[in-house]
C-alpha cells in the first residue's frame, strides 16, 4: 500500500484546525473560555480535550481533537475485521484522527448538537466518516428544515445522491431501538468512505466540516434568549437522557475510544450535565 505518511499528517492538521475555528466561533458567542486539558494514549498519540462549562449559552460543550496510533486490542481488532476491514485479522495496527463535539445548551428551545468528522488508516485500508445531527427537546420544524438544508447544500456538490443517502443512514444509526424512536431530528452520517480517491473523500470530508457552523450558529442565536418554564427544563433533563442512552448502549465511537485505551474523560465528554429519567 502506498505511504499515506502525507496524506495523514494533513488529515489531522486540518481536523485540529476546524477544533480551533469552531472554539473560537463559541468563545465569541458565549463569552466565555474553555478549559482545554491534553490528552493521551498510553500506546500511542493523544490530543486536547476543550471543554466549556455554565457558559451564558452552553451548559457544557466540549470540542475534541485527537490523533492515535497502535495496535488494537484484540476485542477492537475483532469487531474491524467484522466489518470486513481488509488485513485487519492479520495486522492490528492501526491510526485514526479526528474532531468530535458536543453541545448541550442552557436554554431548553437551543437544541443540542453533535459533529464528529475523522480519518482512520490501517496498513490495509483507509476511511473517512463523520456528519452532524440536531437534538432538540424542543422541536422547531424551521430549524430542522434550516440545519438539513446547510447540510444538503454542503453535500449536493458531491452528487445529488449523497444527501439523501446520508440523511436515512443518520435516521437509522441515531435511532433508538429501546426507545422505539430517534435521538433528535437527524442530520447526515457516513463511515468507512473510500472511493479510492483520497482527494475527493478529504475534500468531501472537509465539506461537511465546514458546514457545521453555519448551520448550527443561526439557529443558536435565534434560540439562546427564548423566555423558558421549569417545565421547559424539565423536559430538556428527560430529553438528554435519550442522549446518554445512546451514547452509552450503541455509539460506535464511544466504544471505541474506551477499548483502545483512550482518555475516558474525553470519550465520555459527550455526556450531558444534567440529565432525568422518568
Amino acid at each position: 500500500m502506498a505511504d499515506f505518511d502525507d496524506n495523514k499528517a494533513r488529515a489531522s492538521a486540518w481536523f485540529k484546525s476546524l477544533r480551533d475555528q469552531i472554539v473560537a466561533a463559541f468563545e465569541d458567542l458565549d463569552g466565555t473560555r474553555f478549559e482545554v486539558t491534553p490528552t493521551s494514549r498510553p500506546d500511542g498519540g493523544g490530543g486536547i480535550m476543550s471543554v466549556l462549562r455554565g457558559g451564558r449559552v452552553f451548559e457544557k460543550v466540549g470540542v475534541n481533537w485527537s490523533q492515535v496510533h497502535g495496535e488494537l486490542a484484540p476485542r477492537a481488532q475483532a469487531a474491524m475485521a467484522a466489518r470486513g476491514v481488509p488485513g485487519m485479522k492479520e495486522d492490528p495496527r492501526f491510526w485514526a484522527s479526528g474532531i468530535s463535539l458536543v453541545a448541550h445548551m442552557q436554554n431548553p428551545h437551543a437544541p443540542a448538537v453533535h459533529m464528529n468528522t475523522r480519518m482512520f488508516w490501517t496498513p490495509g485500508a483507509w476511511w473517512f466518516g463523520g456528519g452532524s445531527d440536531l437534538n432538540p427537546c424542543i422541536e422547531y420544524a424551521e430549524d430542522t428544515a434550516a440545519f438539513h438544508g446547510v447540510l444538503q447544500a454542503a453535500c449536493d456538490p458531491h452528487g445529488a445522491e449523497i444527501y439523501p443517502k446520508l440523511k436515512a443512514w443518520a435516521d437509522e444509526y441515531f435511532f433508538i431501538p429501546h426507545r422505539k424512536r430517534a435521538r433528535g431530528v437527524g442530520g447526515i452520517f457516513y463511515d468507512d468512505l473510500n472511493t479510492g480517491d483520497f482527494e475527493r473523500d478529504f475534500a468531501f470530508t472537509q465539506d461537511v466540516g465546514r458546514a457545521f457552523l453555519p448551520a448550527f450558529l443561526p439557529i443558536t442565536r435565534a434560540r439562546m434568549d427564548t423566555p423558558f418554564t421549569d417545565a421547559d427544563r424539565e423536559t430538556q433533563a428527560i430529553h438528554r437522557g435519550l442522549y446518554a442512552e445512546y451514547n452509552l448502549v450503541y455509539d460506535r465511537g464511544t466504544k471505541f475510544g474506551l477499548e483502545t485505551g483512550h482518555d475516558a474523560n474525553a470519550v465520555l465528554m459527550s455526556l450531558p450535565p444534567m440529565a432525568k429519567w422518568h
